[in-house]
């Protein structure tokens, strides 16, 4: 048996619905961009390029429901709504027509993001890192297993206001998509979660607000920032 020189993190992971065993989470990838109204709000061409990718700590999981401080190093902390892919077969170079194949299921999921470090961080031609994967940045709500992709409408609201409001079907890269072209990229293993990206309307979240992502079909991810 191994042993270690200080107890080992616990396993990330996310609640199952309708399930009392949970989903070890292993890697969390995010897509950038691939709403056209939110690639336009950001200053880009929504036509100009193929799906990108970033990522999130795993242990950067916030379950939902949870409160969390207001992060350091910020005075812009924005809210962006995602569906949440869960993979749970892996495989590398999977084609599109069996991308669905290696889902698990889907979720709700908010990609909080430090946009005042981010704009820093893009004017100096730097990585995002720390704008993206940041301590408790990957608000997700439980997973709905099954591999059809959900349909219908995406929606943000901060203490009860609307802030995103789109629908699934407007996204660039469909999830069969992003999952065919990430496996290119790396090999996905089960326990792998994509977040698929944000349509327009991100905005800031202050102290004391809670925020909600609701997904036509799925448990809603809510935050409050204390």
């Amino acid at each position: 048996m191994s042993s270690y020189v200080f107890p080992p993190i616990p396993q990330p992971s996310v609640a199952i619905e309708g399930q009392s065993a949970r989903f070890p989470v292993r890697r969390i990838f995010c897509v950038g961009r691939n709403y056209a109204e939110h690639a336009r709000e950001m200053g880009h061409d929504p036509q100009a390029e193929p799906p990108f990718f970033f990522t999130k700590p795993a242990d950067a999981l916030v379950v939902h429901g949870a409160s969390i401080a207001y992060p350091p190093a910020t005075a812009d902390l924005h809210h962006e709504a995602e569906l949440v892919v869960a993979i749970g077969t892996g495989g590398a170079e999977i084609p599109e027509t069996a991308a669905l194949d290696h889902v698990f299921g889907y979720a709700a999921g908010n990609d909080l993001t430090r946009r005042d470090l981010q704009a820093a961080a893009k004017a100096a031609r730097r990585p995002w890192d720390m704008a993206k994967g940041f301590d408790a940045s990957a608000v997700i709500g439980a997973i709905r297993p099954g591999q059809a992709v959900p349909q219908g409408a995406i929606r943000c609201r901060v203490d009860g206001a609307l802030r995103q409001s789109a629908d699934l079907a407007e996204m660039i890269w469909p999830v069969p998509a992003i999952i065919a072209h990430l496996s290119r990229l790396v090999c996905l293993a089960p326990g792998d979660l994509i977040m698929t990206g944000t349509p327009a309307g991100v905005a800031a979240i202050q102290r004391g607000e809670t925020c909600a992502v609701e997904i036509d079909g799925l448990v809603p991810a809510t935050v409050t920032m204390v």
